[in-house]
């Protein structure tokens, strides 16, 4: 993998991103497909729309349908009919998430799967096997999430245990074609966030991603730590920050140097009936809709807003029909990738101390 910087405009950045399935201009928003899917979204659809690179899950694709079974399907690629880059994410977040079924030790993470009750053993050894096995092309480390709120103690052990975790991970050899990212944690402590990036920096890895936030912290804490931890990142290598967020998050990390971004909330609102829009976020479910003829956003040339009125829409989502999901989750991904394109090119053109969305 190659990362180059084309512009710097404050701290923000314009790059490309150089893999093995394609280049990547950033800043960029990766659709998540946890599952080997964007749910509701064709791959043909996610290309339509602009998509570079999705995530998928290693936990996930691990308990279902299996990563041998993938491999031997010829890799998450094939298997998925998706011929541009992929992230996988290590799992770290799902067993995390977990709560009363999982055991952190030192080993790793033992757990029961929530499929079928088996136990099983998430460890940095075999996240980084289940991830080979997907063929992704890049590969998060498998670190320990720090639970929220946490006490300066509960978060340096969590750190150190996260960072013995990523050294185990670079022993293990990936394809000539994987590259693998690394992990800052410590919480809402920025002297723990600067242990950690300290850390990772040494260990060179091929980029950094910025873990532990959106985890409940309010919004000025939450840009405060990615200002911070952004800073103490090697300016030549990518810089992820991890299941954020909002529109306005994007925003604020991309002045702070951040490229990549994920998060479930345009799918997820999609299909919810929550939908981002130029003049602010919409609930089409409301009764104002009714009959309403306009489309969500005058000023989006997606395929549901070229196509269909709220009224239709509205009507779609309450009769519970399955082309509300799919119509909604197309808007909402087009929003969010056709905002980090304005985002880019407010970088380029020097403007985007006074971006707005």
């Amino acid at each position: 993998m190659n990362f180059q910087i084309l512009k710097q405009s404050g701290s923000a950045r314009a790059g490309l991103l150089i893999t093995e399935n394609g280049v990547i201009e950033t800043p960029v928003f990766m659709p998540v497909g946890t599952q080997a899917t964007v749910k509701a979204m064709t791959s043909e659809e996610l290309t339509n729309i602009g998509a570079q690179i999705i995530l998928a899950n290693t936990y996930h694709l691990f308990l279902r349908p299996g990563s041998q079974l993938i491999e031997k399907l010829g890799h998450l690629h094939k298997f998925m009919h998706w011929d541009r880059p992929i992230l996988t994410d290590s799992g770290g977040y799902q067993v995390f998430s977990l709560s009363s079924l999982r055991r952190v030790t030192q080993e790793g993470v033992h757990f029961q799967s929530h499929l079928d009750g088996t136990h099983l053993l998430l460890s940095p050894e075999k996240s980084m096997e289940i991830q080979k096995q997907l063929g992704s092309d890049i590969v998060m480390c498998f670190d320990e999430c720090t639970p929220y709120p946490a006490t300066f103690e509960e978060t340096r052990n969590s750190l150190l245990l996260s960072l013995e975790w990523a050294q185990r991970c670079q022993y293990v050899q990936l394809g000539s074609w994987q590259s693998l990212f690394g992990i800052v944690q410590g919480g809402m402590y920025k002297e723990l966030r600067e242990q950690s990036a300290l850390c990772m920096k040494e260990l060179d890895f091929n980029g950094y991603a910025i873990g532990g936030l959106s985890v409940g912290e309010d919004k000025e804490t939450l840009y405060e730590m990615t200002q911070f931890t952004a800073s103490l990142l090697p300016e030549s290598k990518p810089r992820y920050l991890m299941g954020v967020g909002t529109p306005q998050d994007l925003v604020e990390a991309v002045k702070s140097g951040v490229d990549m971004f994920d998060c479930v909330l345009p799918t997820r609102h999609g299909r919810n009936g929550q939908l981002f829009t130029s003049e602010g976020a919409l609930t089409i479910s409301h009764q104002k809709y009714v009959e309403d003829d306009k489309p969500l956003d005058s000023n989006c040339e997606c395929y549901t807003c070229k196509n269909y009125s709220r009224a239709y829409l509205r009507h779609l989502f309450m009769a519970r029909e399955i082309l509300a999901s799919r119509l909604n989750t197309w808007h909402n991904l087009h929003f969010y990738i056709h905002l980090m394109k304005r985002l880019r090119v407010a970088i380029l053109e020097d403007k985007i101390s006074t971006f707005r969305i």
